[in-house]
C-alpha cells in the first residue's frame, strides 16, 4: 500500500533541519503558524521565530528586511495570503533581489471548507511573472526537505507552494527527486501529463488509467515551474502525441499557459488539454470533492484524452 502524508506537516521538520545544518534561517508567521506548522520550528529556535499577527504585507517587508541583514528569512502563510495579500510588497523584494524564501501552503483548493475567499487559485499566475523569483513545487512530502534546502541555496527570492492535503509519497529508488523538469515515468509518446507538485495524486492517477486502457505515455513533474527548463521539455515532449496539463489552480496563467508558450514557442505543435479550475470562484467544501468537481481528477484526464483522440 503507497504510504499517505501530507506535505505541510513537513515544514517544521524541514526548517528545524536547516537550522540544524546552519543555514542562517529564521521564519515569519502570521497567526497561522499551528496550520502551516511553523510551530514545530517556533518550539525548538523562539528566538529565531517571529510572530507578525494578521500583517501580511508588513510581515513581509519585515522579511525582505531581514536578508539584507544576512539572514535567510522564510515567509510561511496560507499560499492565497503569500502571494495575493502582499503582492506588491513581493513585486518590491524581487525588484530588489532579496534573499527571501516564501512558503505558501493550502494552494488551490486545499483550504477546503474555508471557500473562495482562502482557494489560492492564482498563485501561479501571480508569481510567475515576476523577475528573479523562483517558483518550486514538491510532489510529495519528502520531497518538501529538498526543496526547502534547494531554495536556502538559491541567493534570491523563492516561493515554494506546498499541499495541504495527504498524499501518496512516491518510490524513489527507481527515479530520483525532480529538482526541475523530469519523467518520473516514461513508457512511451501517446500522451504526456505534465504536473504540478500539488496535482501529483491526480496526475498519477490519470497515468493509471491510460496505462490500463493500453496507452503508453509520460508522467511528467514540474518541480521548477520558474525558470523553466526548455531543454529538457523540448527533449520530452518534441515526440509527444498529446500534451496534458493538470494543476490545482486556475487554468488562466498557470502550468497550463505555460506548457502553451512554452510548446508554440518551441514548435511542439501538438494538442494541449489544460485541466485545472475553469474560470469561476470555487465553492466550499472538503477539498477532494472539489478537485473531483472542478475537473481536476484521474477520471477528468482520462476522459479528456478519449474525446481529443476520437
Amino acid at each position: 500500500m503507497t504510504e499517505m502524508k501530507a506535505p505541510r506537516d513537513l515544514i517544521g521538520k524541514a526548517l528545524i533541519k536547516l537550522a540544524e545544518k546552519n543555514y542562517p534561517i529564521t521564519v515569519i508567521d502570521c497567526d497561522l503558524a499551528s496550520s502551516t506548522r511553523a510551530d514545530q520550528f517556533a518550539k525548538i529556535y523562539p528566538e529565531r521565530f517571529f510572530e507578525m499577527g494578521i500583517a501580511e504585507a508588513s510581515a513581509l517587508s519585515f522579511t525582505a528586511g531581514q536578508s539584507f541583514e544576512g539572514l535567510i528569512p522564510f515567509f510561511i502563510d496560507f499560499a492565497i495570503f503569500a502571494t495575493g495579500t502582499v503582492w506588491t510588497q513581493l513585486r518590491q523584494s524581487c525588484y530588489a533581489n532579496a534573499n527571501i524564501k516564501i512558503v505558501g501552503t493550502h494552494p488551490g483548493v486545499d483550504g477546503g471548507f474555508d471557500g473562495a475567499s482562502h482557494h489560492a487559485l492564482e498563485d501561479i499566475a501571480l508569481t510567475r511573472v515576476l523577475p528573479n523569483l523562483t517558483v518550486l513545487s514538491p510532489a510529495d512530502a519528502d520531497e518538501v526537505f529538498d526543496a526547502f534546502e534547494q531554495a536556502a541555496k538559491i541567493n534570491g527570492p523563492v516561493y515554494i507552494r506546498v499541499a495541504r492535503e495527504p498524499m501518496p509519497v512516491r518510490d524513489k529508488t527507481k527515479v530520483p527527486r525532480v529538482s526541475d523538469i523530469g519523467a518520473i515515468i516514461d513508457d512511451g509518446n501517446d500522451f504526456a501529463i505534465i504536473f504540478e507538485g500539488t496535482s501529483y495524486e491526480q496526475a498519477n492517477d490519470g497515468y493509471n488509467k491510460l496505462s490500463s486502457l493500453g496507452y503508453k505515455g509520460k508522467l511528467i513533474h514540474l518541480a521548477c515551474i520558474k525558470p523553466f527548463n526548455q531543454e529538457k521539455f523540448i527533449k520530452l515532449c518534441n515526440l509527444v502525441n498529446i500534451l496534458i496539463t493538470i494543476e490545482n489552480h486556475s487554468i488562466n496563467g498557470g502550468i497550463g499557459g505555460l506548457i502553451a508558450e512554452q510548446s508554440m514557442q518551441n514548435g511542439i505543435l501538438k494538442p494541449l488539454i489544460r485541466i485545472g479550475v475553469p474560470d469561476t470562484f470555487t465553492e466550499s467544501g472538503k477539498s477532494s470533492q472539489l478537485k473531483e468537481k472542478y475537473g481536476i481528477s484521474g477520471n477528468n484526464i482520462c476522459e479528456q484524452f478519449l474525446k481529443t483522440i476520437a
